[in-house]
């Protein structure tokens, strides 16, 4: 059963749905077009790895790239929720990553197949201890930043979302619903890149959480 840290006390993960193109610059960079809704994928909870974790770079993949993202726990369940009420339903926030084999989700992409094995391999959810929402006065205000062996490869701010957090946490309890325990991993900006055995990583969410991980 998977567990994330909220406030020093362990909660039971549901679902993890992923937004991908929810930053502009990181849209550009990978030669995509911006959505017109949400781009919605999904992680099992068996590809959670928890602060201070080692990253496992799947055999198949020679090209996983890291995506630094704020990550939203919901607090309990939501069903056709307005926006205006969207953000009463979140528990937490945390700063994470949605690990990509890029070169296999491009070989999927081109057969017009999903993209589970580029994304849903073991240790591609990587995530902090979570800060209580009441913590976050604005979470379209938030930064954050990823630093690999020192250099830092990743700053994002949350104002700069094309869809904001109200709209999607409205958009996903009315399509799919969610559930307490969800994660919602919310988009990376620009900067991704290959990760390397022997990486070390630092992840910053605006001084509400911090997190670690080495790659095998």
């Amino acid at each position: 059963m998977a567990t994330v840290s909220l406030a020093g006390r362990d909660v039971t993960v549901s679902n993890i749905f992923c937004i991908g193109r929810n930053y502009a610059a990181h849209v550009a960079e990978l030669g995509n077009r911006p959505e017109a809704e949400p781009l919605v994928f999904l992680k099992p909870t068996s590809a959670l790895l928890a602060d201070g974790g080692r990253i496992e770079l799947p055999a198949y993949s020679q090209d996983v790239h890291h995506e630094t993202e704020l990550v939203v726990l919901i607090g309990r369940d939501a069903r056709h929720v307005a926006e205006a009420d969207a953000l009463d339903y979140v528990a937490g926030y945390g700063i994470g990553l949605d690990l990509t084999a890029r070169d296999t989700q491009s070989e999927l992409k081109a057969k017009g197949m999903p993209w589970t094995k580029a994304k849903a391999f073991a240790t591609a959810a990587c995530v902090s201890a979570f800060a209580p929402a009441s913590a976050v006065a604005n979470p379209q205000a938030l930064t954050f930043s990823l630093t690999v062996n020192g250099e830092r490869r990743q700053q994002g701010d949350t104002a700069l979302m094309l869809f904001p957090l109200a709209q999607l946490i409205s958009f996903l309890s009315q399509h799919y619903g969610l559930t307490a325990g969800d994660l919602i991993y919310t988009g990376t900006p620009e900067g991704v890149a290959r990760l390397q055995s022997g990486d070390a990583l630092t992840l910053s969410l605006d001084g509400l959480a911090q997190a670690q991980f080495t790659v095998a």
